[in-house]
């Protein structure tokens, strides 16, 4: 089926030419989102500066369109500002990267195929993406067998970097274990000793709930229910109505539209009177805000990004980050949403890929192995690349783990409540390559 998502209104402003007959192009800019289909040319500056150098070719699947289009696309400007930074800077061992995006449709089985023509047809040397954790699952086999790395930069399925691991996948932020380790201390002590937990009912949300549920227990709480609600409900009231019994917090595991859909439907049934709300950062992304008003007020919810420029995040490079994301946001939404957690997350994973690549010497995929043994144990410092704080990409399992951040939601805004260190979010390996 063809892309036609690139027709789209936020796709107008893009500068492109060339014939719509592939679907590649040089990622020139944090505003390209959407140009699949079409064969970008390098501007004169860069065509000098790069020469005939044969450019290194990355991939990246993102849902932009479907259930998860409106998160797909604002991560999308992660992976895009990195790129762009990189090229304006005279690239990657003198070689510009040249970016090949393909929309998934929010579709696991379409997901496989297109990881399939990335890596048979496009040539990718690595991938850098993966929103949905179903797509991420569905795809990961297709990197292992065309021995290429797979940077994951959204999806937060325990499962990727625990039982189903795989020697060529990487999830360079943080996962459910390590944000319940973070959390669940402060809903005990802080909210109240009974849980309710509702979520998403696909690999994410199941997977979620349990790393909950276990650390809710170890902390002296209890999780007195729980109610699966499938992906893309629209109407959620049916399955909110059935939630009852005596409880003192209702904690949701949800992203975007899902989110906004939940929220609504237990504000409009009395349930954020009887009980507090918490969650899953995703809930509350800055970009679910507007539409979420007053509905969200008070909710707690904890998340490894958050667009505040108070300490800790008060620093140069995370200003620079900001400025950055908030001006490419504006570009494929006017009202212009403050960055959220996709965008960090993709700027950063493919900061990732970049400093592999310069440490391990890395011409393509002949030299996958030295890529991966590169980013093995990377530990990073927060910087332009890192904005959002110290990270450790561990190497038994290609877990990274960083700081945590606690909010509530004030006046329609993030408010920082606590600041948990990355020390103090670690749990142990629980993988096995094959």
């Amino acid at each position: 089926m063809a892309e036609r998502w690139q027709d789209e209104p936020w796709t107008k402003h893009l500068w492109w030419t060339g014939k719509t007959t592939r679907r590649r192009f040089l990622s020139l800019s944090a505003a390209a989102a959407g140009a699949v289909g079409a064969t970008m040319l390098v501007p004169p500056p860069w065509r000098e500066a790069f020469g005939q150098a044969k450019p290194y070719k990355v991939g990246t699947l993102q849902p932009l369109s479907g259930t998860a289009a409106a998160g797909g696309k604002t991560a999308l400007v992660g992976v895009q500002m990195a790129v762009e930074r990189i090229n304006t800077s005279g690239g990657l061992n003198g070689r510009p990267i040249e970016l090949v995006i393909a929309d998934y449709e929010s579709k696991p089985d379409v997901g496989r195929r297109k990881a399939e023509k990335l890596m048979v047809e496009d040539k990718v040397d690595a991938h850098v993406g993966g929103y949905l954790s179903n797509v991420c699952l569905a795809c990961m086999p297709v990197y292992e067998e065309h021995k290429v790395v797979n940077m994951v930069s959204v999806c937060l399925d325990t499962t990727i970097t625990t039982t189903k691991c795989s020697r060529y996948t990487f999830r360079p932020f943080d996962y459910a274990p390590a944000q319940a380790v973070a959390i669940s201390p402060y809903l005990i002590n802080k909210m109240g000793k009974k849980w309710h937990i509702a979520y998403l009912d696909y690999a994410w949300g199941q997977s979620t709930r349990d790393a909950y549920i276990e650390q809710i227990k170890k902390n002296g709480g209890e999780v007195v229910g729980t109610t699966g609600i499938p992906l893309g409900t629209a109407d959620m009231a049916s399955f909110v109505s059935k939630i009852s019994g005596s409880f003192d917090g209702l904690f949701g595991i949800f992203f975007g539209a899902n989110a906004i859909n939940f929220t609504s439907a237990i504000y409009d049934l009395g349930l954020t009177k009887k009980a507090k709300y918490a969650g899953d950062g995703a809930i509350a992304e800055s970009t679910h805000l507007a539409a979420l008003g007053q509905k969200i007020e008070g909710f707690v919810g904890i998340n490894r990004y958050i667009p505040v420029l108070d300490p800790p995040l008060n620093t140069a490079a995370h200003r620079k980050f900001f400025d950055q994301a908030v001006a490419a946001l504006k570009k494929i939404d006017p009202s212009g949403p403050l960055p959220d957690r996709y965008v960090q997350s993709n700027f950063e994973a493919t900061n990732f890929l970049k400093l592999g690549i310069q440490k391990s010497g890395f011409r393509g995929r002949e030299d996958t192995m030295k890529l991966i043994e590169a980013l093995e144990g990377m530990e990073v410092k927060e910087s332009d690349d890192f904005p959002q704080g110290d990270k450790t990409l561990r190497k038994e399992d290609h877990q990274a783990f960083l700081r945590e951040f606690i909010f509530t939601i004030q006046g329609g805004k993030h408010k920082l409540i606590e600041v948990i260190a990355k020390e103090k979010t670690i749990v142990p390996a629980a993988c096995k390559f094959a």
